[in-house]
């Protein structure tokens, strides 16, 4: 049986340092399934948009589609399933979070934490509690890595926001470091800084560096457990 296709589904950014570090971020994956059709689409903003990435992959190929996304919101339960839809073969694996692997990327990029320090941690937001509950999960689980209470501060669509857990945050710390739970750079990362107001903003997970194993391994893991499903028809996190 034909191995199926990967096809990354970025949220998309208008970003081109954000644009660079996904693609680097899916080039990595290719390199690990040289055997595999790799591609990257996305949900929003840019092109390839999903249907058009379905379209340059032939006819009859079964697909896998990764979202690369940290949260299973709107676009992964709606979205993609409609953009999707007049495609056959088609499965969606889940959201990349939440995972460990999410919060070992976290951590490189924080750095070392005076022991003093209050973390607040950044994340998108989304109208779907579903997936504002994915990235309270992610804050539990940093929580409990670092031994520290951890913030989550929201940049749109639910409370508190990220200004608010900031400054919230500095009644009971001399010092205030935010987590940028955000895949790659772009607007949210530039709200993230602005809301902070001075408070140092750790990087996205993605940058202009090599991209992170532990991400790597989770976009190959998602494609992989949903390759071998047994239910292929099946769509939807």
């Amino acid at each position: 049986m034909t191995r199926p296709a990967l096809l990354a589904i970025s949220h998309g950014t208008s970003s081109p340092a954000g644009q660079a570090a996904v693609a680097a971020l899916v080039d990595a994956v290719a390199r690990r399934l040289p055997d595999i059709t790799v591609r990257l689409g996305h949900v929003d903003v840019q092109q390839p948009d999903v249907a058009a990435s379905l379209d340059a992959i032939p006819e009859g190929t079964p697909v896998v589609i990764v979202p690369l996304l940290l949260s299973a919101g709107y676009h992964v339960r709606v979205d993609l399933i409609e953009q999707s839809a007049g495609r056959d073969g088609v499965v969606i694996a889940p959201a990349l979070g939440p995972d460990p692997r999410l919060v070992d990327a976290l951590l490189a990029r924080l750095g070392p934490l005076g022991p003093d320090a209050a973390l607040v941690l950044a994340v998108a937001g989304s109208t779907d509690d579903r997936a504002n509950e994915d990235c309270r999960e992610i804050g539990r689980m940093l929580s409990a890595r670092l031994d520290r209470d951890v913030t989550v501060g929201f940049l749109a669509a639910a409370d508190p926001r990220v200004d608010v857990a900031v400054a919230d945050a500095g009644t009971r710390a001399e010092q205030v470091v935010v987590a940028d739970y955000l895949l790659a750079p772009g607007y949210f990362h530039d709200l993230a800084v602005r809301l902070a107001a001075g408070a140092p903003v750790a990087p996205p997970l993605l940058g202009d560096d090599e991209p992170p194993a532990s991400l790597v391994d989770l976009v190959v893991d998602r494609y992989n457990e949903a390759a071998t499903s047994s239910d292929r028809v099946h769509k939807g996190p």
